[in-house]
């Protein structure tokens, strides 16, 4: 199992220096590096766009993705483009984490139907299957559908306990799932997480992404749990 990083906090604290923390990240060891789109959860995350163009410029070969882009907040034209756009930044090392967005906050932000997102997720990511891999960030029965129409799944670390994560995961390869990766692992507490990253390296996740908060542990610290 490969481990990799989330790039930005997802809390009220100063953001890191995009440049000098992807380096930093990468220099300790991490195969992948990974961003969110948030907007409306009163705290400011960097646009992932602008954050994986800053880092494929400060890094070499490491892998670059989002974790995840809420696909039914953008016109499908315009993000079709900016993703192109970051692909020819990125080149092969792009990968897109796509979701249909779990947040109202974030839809209300921007004036969009929450109630519609699934759907307006599946019409447009049809336009987007021409670029880099897409991942589908998602739970229940999509899980399935990740397996069936997507190159890969991204799972919550965040939002579900490993014992929840490792039983979908099971469904997932029972559909016939190809890569799947569990992302924003926490690290607030390191003995727990290296029990969970031994949990889905035995369960057969690709990759593992930890989520290193202010004030939390060392990136080398949390790399040394799974060498």
């Amino acid at each position: 199992m490969r481990l990799g990083a989330t790039l930005v906090h997802l809390s009220d604290a100063p953001q890191p220096a995009t440049a000098a923390w992807a380096q930093r990240l990468v220099a300790a060891g991490f195969e992948s590096l990974w961003t969110p789109q948030i907007v409306g959860r009163g705290y400011f995350v960097p646009d992932p766009f602008v954050t994986l163009a800053v880092a494929a410029t400060a890094t070499e070969r490491v892998e670059l993705g989002t974790a995840t882009l809420q696909v039914p907040l953008h016109h499908p034209a315009d993000l079709a483009y900016r993703i192109r756009s970051l692909a020819q930044i990125c080149g092969a090392r792009l990968s897109l984490g796509v979701s249909p967005g779990s947040t109202a906050a974030d839809y209300a932000l921007f004036g969009r139907d929450f109630a519609t997102r699934f759907e307006t997720l599946h019409r447009t990511v049809d336009r987007l299957r021409l670029g880099p891999p897409l991942l589908l960030g998602s739970w229940g029965r999509n899980v399935e559908r990740a397996a069936r129409h997507f190159d890969g799944w991204l799972a919550s670390g965040y939002r579900r306990t490993p014992v929840q994560i490792v039983e979908a995961h099971d469904r997932y390869r029972a559909a016939g799932g190809r890569r799947a990766v569990v992302c924003a692992v926490p690290t607030t507490d390191l003995d727990a997480t290296g029990d969970a990253l031994r949990r889905y390296a035995q369960a057969g996740f690709d990759d593992a992404v930890v989520l290193i908060e202010p004030g939390g542990p060392e990136p080398e610290e949390v790399r040394a749990l799974f060498p």
